[in-house]
Protein backbone atom coordinates (compact mmCIF):
# COMPACT_ATOMS: atom_id res chain seq x y z
CA UNK A 1 0.00 0.00 0.00
CA UNK A 2 1.34 3.09 -1.05
CA UNK A 3 -0.55 6.55 1.12
CA UNK A 4 -0.28 10.07 0.64
CA UNK A 5 -1.03 12.10 3.74
CA UNK A 6 -2.46 15.87 3.78
CA UNK A 7 -2.48 17.29 6.82
CA UNK A 8 -1.83 20.97 8.03
CA UNK A 9 -0.73 20.05 11.80
CA UNK A 10 2.64 19.08 11.55
CA UNK A 11 2.58 17.31 14.64
CA UNK A 12 -0.34 14.86 13.58
CA UNK A 13 1.03 14.73 9.90
CA UNK A 14 4.29 13.61 11.03
CA UNK A 15 3.03 11.29 14.05
CA UNK A 16 0.72 9.56 11.33
CA UNK A 17 3.52 8.41 9.15
CA UNK A 18 5.06 7.15 12.01
CA UNK A 19 2.27 4.96 12.73
CA UNK A 20 1.55 3.88 9.10
CA UNK A 21 5.00 2.91 8.77
CA UNK A 22 5.48 1.08 11.78
CA UNK A 23 2.85 -1.27 10.34
CA UNK A 24 5.00 -1.30 7.05
CA UNK A 25 2.61 0.18 5.33
CA UNK A 26 4.78 2.83 2.83
CA UNK A 27 3.87 6.09 2.96
CA UNK A 28 5.38 8.21 -0.20
CA UNK A 29 4.32 11.61 0.56
CA UNK A 30 3.08 14.15 3.05
CA UNK A 31 1.28 17.51 2.49
CA UNK A 32 -0.02 20.56 4.25
CA UNK A 33 -1.99 21.71 1.28
CA UNK A 34 -5.08 20.15 0.07
CA UNK A 35 -4.31 21.89 -3.51
CA UNK A 36 -1.50 19.84 -3.49
CA UNK A 37 -3.18 16.53 -2.70
CA UNK A 38 -4.03 15.17 -6.35
CA UNK A 39 -1.06 16.16 -7.86
CA UNK A 40 0.71 14.01 -5.56
CA UNK A 41 -1.63 11.02 -5.86
CA UNK A 42 -0.60 10.61 -9.38
CA UNK A 43 3.01 11.23 -8.90
CA UNK A 44 3.83 8.68 -6.35
CA UNK A 45 1.47 6.24 -7.74
CA UNK A 46 -0.37 5.80 -4.72
CA UNK A 47 -2.79 3.56 -3.36
CA UNK A 48 -4.65 5.15 -0.68
CA UNK A 49 -4.77 9.22 0.68
CA UNK A 50 -5.35 9.79 4.39
CA UNK A 51 -6.56 13.66 4.04
CA UNK A 52 -7.70 16.26 7.13
CA UNK A 53 -11.38 17.85 5.99
CA UNK A 54 -10.21 21.00 7.22
CA UNK A 55 -6.81 22.65 5.93
CA UNK A 56 -5.81 26.24 5.16
CA UNK A 57 -6.25 28.42 3.33
CA UNK A 58 -10.01 28.91 5.13
CA UNK A 59 -10.24 25.61 7.70
CA UNK A 60 -13.47 24.68 6.20
CA UNK A 61 -13.83 21.67 3.77
CA UNK A 62 -10.57 22.27 1.53
CA UNK A 63 -9.11 18.53 2.18
CA UNK A 64 -12.83 17.28 1.88
CA UNK A 65 -13.40 19.07 -1.55
CA UNK A 66 -9.69 17.39 -2.46
CA UNK A 67 -10.71 13.49 -1.45
CA UNK A 68 -13.86 14.17 -3.57
CA UNK A 69 -12.30 15.39 -6.63
CA UNK A 70 -9.62 12.67 -6.47
CA UNK A 71 -12.19 10.22 -6.99
CA UNK A 72 -13.85 11.77 -9.23
CA UNK A 73 -10.66 11.60 -11.79
CA UNK A 74 -9.83 8.54 -10.06
CA UNK A 75 -13.33 6.12 -9.21
CA UNK A 76 -13.14 3.80 -6.15
CA UNK A 77 -9.38 5.65 -5.05
CA UNK A 78 -9.52 4.61 -1.44
CA UNK A 79 -9.69 7.97 1.33
CA UNK A 80 -9.85 7.93 4.62
CA UNK A 81 -10.57 11.29 5.96
CA UNK A 82 -10.37 12.91 9.51
CA UNK A 83 -12.58 15.15 11.03
CA UNK A 84 -12.23 16.95 14.99
CA UNK A 85 -15.79 16.90 15.46
CA UNK A 86 -18.83 14.93 13.60
CA UNK A 87 -19.57 16.99 10.52
CA UNK A 88 -22.49 14.62 8.78
CA UNK A 89 -22.77 16.96 5.72
CA UNK A 90 -19.11 15.83 5.23
CA UNK A 91 -19.74 12.58 5.66
CA UNK A 92 -22.76 12.72 3.79
CA UNK A 93 -20.85 14.58 0.87
CA UNK A 94 -17.79 11.69 0.99
CA UNK A 95 -20.00 9.01 0.58
CA UNK A 96 -22.20 10.50 -1.70
CA UNK A 97 -21.22 8.29 -5.32
CA UNK A 98 -21.79 5.39 -3.31
CA UNK A 99 -18.90 3.39 -4.62
CA UNK A 100 -17.02 2.52 -1.56
CA UNK A 101 -13.03 2.32 -0.52
CA UNK A 102 -14.36 5.39 2.12
CA UNK A 103 -13.66 5.64 5.54
CA UNK A 104 -14.44 8.72 7.75
CA UNK A 105 -12.90 8.74 11.16
CA UNK A 106 -12.68 11.00 13.77
CA UNK A 107 -9.14 12.59 14.79
CA UNK A 108 -9.24 11.32 18.36
CA UNK A 109 -9.36 7.63 16.91
CA UNK A 110 -6.20 7.49 15.70
CA UNK A 111 -5.18 6.96 19.23
CA UNK A 112 -6.78 3.56 18.89
CA UNK A 113 -3.73 2.69 16.69
CA UNK A 114 -4.84 -0.74 16.38
CA UNK A 115 -8.76 0.22 14.65
CA UNK A 116 -6.73 3.31 12.86
CA UNK A 117 -4.72 0.75 11.03
CA UNK A 118 -7.43 -1.60 10.49
CA UNK A 119 -9.95 1.13 9.35
CA UNK A 120 -7.08 1.99 6.85
CA UNK A 121 -6.61 -1.84 5.29
CA UNK A 122 -10.03 -2.34 4.85
CA UNK A 123 -11.04 1.13 3.08
CA UNK A 124 -8.17 -0.09 0.91
CA UNK A 125 -10.18 -3.14 0.19
CA UNK A 126 -12.53 -1.64 -0.90
CA UNK A 127 -14.89 -1.29 2.36
CA UNK A 128 -16.58 2.00 3.88
CA UNK A 129 -15.96 2.46 7.23
CA UNK A 130 -17.53 5.12 9.33
CA UNK A 131 -15.99 6.31 13.01
CA UNK A 132 -19.33 4.78 15.48
CA UNK A 133 -19.78 8.65 16.68
CA UNK A 134 -20.91 9.71 13.59
CA UNK A 135 -23.13 6.67 12.81
CA UNK A 136 -24.46 7.10 16.64
CA UNK A 137 -24.86 10.92 15.55
CA UNK A 138 -26.37 10.35 12.66
CA UNK A 139 -28.87 7.24 14.18
CA UNK A 140 -30.25 9.56 16.25
CA UNK A 141 -31.20 12.39 14.22
CA UNK A 142 -33.22 9.82 11.84
CA UNK A 143 -36.36 9.13 11.30
CA UNK A 144 -37.49 8.47 8.10
CA UNK A 145 -36.81 6.15 5.98
CA UNK A 146 -35.62 4.35 9.24
CA UNK A 147 -39.20 5.05 10.86
CA UNK A 148 -39.57 1.55 9.15
CA UNK A 149 -37.17 -0.90 11.17
CA UNK A 150 -37.46 -2.40 14.31
CA UNK A 151 -34.94 -1.42 16.98
CA UNK A 152 -33.05 -4.84 16.26
CA UNK A 153 -32.74 -3.74 12.36
CA UNK A 154 -31.55 0.04 13.78
CA UNK A 155 -29.14 -1.73 15.59
CA UNK A 156 -27.97 -3.77 13.01
CA UNK A 157 -27.98 -0.69 10.41
CA UNK A 158 -25.66 1.46 12.78
CA UNK A 159 -23.00 -1.53 13.22
CA UNK A 160 -23.47 -2.03 9.16
CA UNK A 161 -22.21 1.64 8.54
CA UNK A 162 -19.46 1.61 11.34
CA UNK A 163 -18.15 -1.28 8.90
CA UNK A 164 -18.73 -4.57 10.96
CA UNK A 165 -18.83 -7.32 8.78
CA UNK A 166 -21.92 -10.22 9.51
CA UNK A 167 -19.77 -12.43 11.80
CA UNK A 168 -18.41 -9.35 13.56
CA UNK A 169 -22.16 -7.97 13.91
CA UNK A 170 -23.04 -11.36 15.23
CA UNK A 171 -20.56 -11.60 17.91
CA UNK A 172 -21.39 -7.99 19.15
CA UNK A 173 -25.53 -8.68 19.42
CA UNK A 174 -25.11 -12.15 20.66
CA UNK A 175 -27.03 -13.63 17.96
CA UNK A 176 -26.40 -15.85 14.76
CA UNK A 177 -24.64 -14.80 10.91
CA UNK A 178 -28.33 -16.21 9.93
CA UNK A 179 -30.80 -13.95 12.18
CA UNK A 180 -28.32 -11.15 10.73
CA UNK A 181 -28.30 -11.86 7.40
CA UNK A 182 -32.32 -12.08 8.21
CA UNK A 183 -31.96 -8.08 9.60
CA UNK A 184 -29.91 -6.98 6.87
CA UNK A 185 -32.13 -8.11 4.24
CA UNK A 186 -35.66 -7.13 6.00
CA UNK A 187 -33.44 -3.56 6.28
CA UNK A 188 -32.88 -3.71 2.00
CA UNK A 189 -36.36 -4.42 1.51
CA UNK A 190 -37.44 -1.46 4.14
CA UNK A 191 -35.75 0.86 2.59
CA UNK A 192 -36.37 -0.05 -0.97
CA UNK A 193 -32.74 -1.58 -2.41
CA UNK A 194 -33.21 -4.16 -4.72
CA UNK A 195 -29.54 -3.70 -6.34
CA UNK A 196 -27.94 -7.65 -6.75
CA UNK A 197 -24.92 -5.86 -5.32
CA UNK A 198 -25.10 -6.88 -1.31
CA UNK A 199 -22.09 -4.98 -0.77
CA UNK A 200 -23.31 -1.60 -2.46
CA UNK A 201 -26.65 -2.23 -0.94
CA UNK A 202 -24.99 -1.51 2.59
CA UNK A 203 -23.20 1.52 1.30
CA UNK A 204 -27.02 2.60 0.45
CA UNK A 205 -28.50 1.67 3.66
CA UNK A 206 -26.04 4.34 5.15
CA UNK A 207 -26.54 6.82 2.26
CA UNK A 208 -30.29 6.25 2.82
CA UNK A 209 -29.99 8.47 6.33
CA UNK A 210 -26.83 10.36 5.19
CA UNK A 211 -28.88 12.73 3.20
CA UNK A 212 -31.76 13.45 5.17
CA UNK A 213 -29.66 16.17 7.33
Amino acid sequence: MRVVIAEDDALLREGLAALLRAEAIEVVAVTDSAASLEDLVGAHDASLAVVDVRMPPTWTDEGLRAAIEIRRHRPDFPVVVLSAHVEPAAAGQLLADGAGSVGYLLKERVAAVGDFIHAVHRVAGGETILDPEVVSTLMQRRRSPLAALTGRERDVLELVAQGARNGEIAAKLNVSEAAVSKHIRGIFDKLGLHSEDAGHRRVLAVLSYLRER
